[in-house]
């Protein structure tokens, strides 16, 4: 199994509640730029899993032009800022083995991302995730191992 982590793109401050806050033009663009990153690591993703914030909705919306229809997406509460790692890792995990998901993109948000690597790999201290981050993890049969951290910014270096 392969996940890929990402975060939400950057998002405007202007907004009557986190929740509420929309994308910035460059958060558009960044989600896009990642979501090209992504496409050259794989061809389609079985299960797609969002936060409800409308950020990561609208990062997703951004994604999707440029991968196949999932074989199932969902909205997921339990991957808000505020959420439990261990919870989010355990429901995703859930997920993936009902729709027999081999390829899961989750889109999320700080803090709970870098949480949620703590919680899938051993020993790793939580990363921060730039705006539009995408982290690979990949499950094998030694568990799950950290494979990368790719940025918006490293693309245009």
């Amino acid at each position: 199994m392969q996940l890929f982590l990402m975060r939400h793109g950057e998002a405007s401050f202007d907004a009557p509640s986190d929740r509420e806050r929309m994308l910035s033009q460059l958060g558009r663009n960044q989600s896009n730029a990642m979501a090209n990153w992504l496409t050259e690591k794989v061809s389609s993703v079985d299960l797609v899993i969002v936060s409800p914030y409308l950020r990561a909705q609208q990062t997703w919306q951004e994604v999707a032009k440029h991968l196949p229809e999932p074989n199932k997406w969902l909205v997921l509460d339990d991957i808000t800022p505020s959420g439990s790692p261990q919870i989010a890792v355990d429901a995703i995990l859930a997920y993936a083995e009902q729709y027999s998901a081999n390829k899961v993109l989750v889109i999320a948000h700080m803090p709970i991302l870098g949480y949620m690597v703590s919680e899938l790999v051993a020993g790793i201290e939580p990363p921060i995730f730039a705006t539009s981050a995408i982290a690979t993890i990949e499950k094998n049969e030694h568990g799950f191992q950290f494979e990368l951290m790719q940025t918006p910014t490293q693309m245009s270096a």
